[in-house]
């Protein structure tokens, strides 16, 4: 297998403890070790981050954003999901 045939890894990074993993990027590797190591060295090379994950792209599934409208119109008709029918009381500066 050549390089240009490795898979395509999607990279995920912890930067603290009790934060959510965020994606940080993609990278190429020939499996899940080699991406892990390529994953460290590349987008935690200043101690950002104190886990990672990689996950293969072909893995992902994705709504797509031509589809977003009947996708989420479930969620369109619960508006109780939204604070918008409560009144915030006086001194309240953060919820």
């Amino acid at each position: 297998m050549s390089t240009h045939d490795w898979p395509l890894w999607e990279v995920f990074v912890r930067s603290r403890r009790g934060l959510s993993h965020t994606h940080a990027g993609s990278l190429h590797a020939p499996d899940a070790e080699m991406a892990l190591r390529n994953a460290r060295d590349l987008y935690t090379r200043r101690s950002e981050g104190i886990s990672i994950w990689v996950v293969p792209s072909s893995a992902i599934s994705a709504s797509s954003p031509d589809e977003k409208d009947s996708f989420f119109d479930p969620a369109a008709d619960k508006p109780y999901r939204h604070p918008t029918f409560y009144e915030i009381p006086e001194g309240v500066k953060h919820l």
